[in-house]
């Protein structure tokens, strides 16, 4: 299970962030997640809810919960962050947009769409990440799978995939905040989303 030693905003609006998985369950069959490694891939599955990966994984219904939670905080730790709700609307959409208080100030990101988990039936641990997709339609990202270091995992429709190993690490914090057009900047300066750029990640 990955660490998460930064701390957690003392006012950050979970209530809020639990609503804001908008993207539809589907009917997905699909067993416990698993580590089927080969090479530098392994299996993972992104879902959308606790019931999302309760429902798909009866028997790990508290590791659903504990990873949703841990994809939470970071969500806060390691996703974009926008200097006002407007700028983060214009590349995520409309109402697609948290206000974040903590003692640095105050910033806004975009709701976790859903988080990613693999190694689930792992006695060594499981990983989670949260996911975040854009609503809006000027953006090339609009619904989209991306993870908080900018990975592109394709369309949101897709719930399962083989990854690399080095898109499952744990991402640096994120502190600097971005301005309107920040995001798409920060994805046209790799050669791939969560390849290496100048920056790294959004900013921090």
């Amino acid at each position: 299970m990955q660490s998460n030693k930064t701390k957690r905003s003392k006012s950050i609006n979970l209530t809020s962030m639990r609503k804001s998985f908008s993207v539809k369950p589907l009917a997905l069959g699909i067993a416990a997640i698993f580590l089927s490694a080969c090479g530098d891939k392994q299996d993972a599955a992104v879902f959308t809810s606790v019931n999302d990966c309760t429902d798909a994984n009866p028997e790990f219904a508290e590791k659903c919960k504990t990873a949703y939670a841990d994809a939470l905080k970071e969500a806060e730790r390691t996703g974009p962050k926008y200097n006002s709700q407007r700028d983060c609307e214009s590349e995520f959409g409309n109402n697609q947009c948290n206000v974040v208080r903590n003692e640095s100030g105050s910033f806004f990101m975009p709701f976790m769409a859903g988080y990613m988990l693999s190694n689930l039936m792992s006695p060594r641990g499981y990983y989670s990440q949260p996911m975040f997709t854009s609503r809006s339609r000027n953006s090339s990202y609009n619904n989209r799978w991306m993870g908080a270091d900018g990975t592109d995992f394709g369309d949101n429709r897709r719930r399962t995939m083989r990854v690399s190993e080095k898109s499952l690490k744990p991402k640096p914090t994120v502190t600097k905040t971005m301005s309107r057009g920040g995001f798409g900047s920060s994805v046209r300066a790799k050669s791939s989303w969560g390849s290496s750029s100048k920056r790294g990640g959004w900013g921090g």
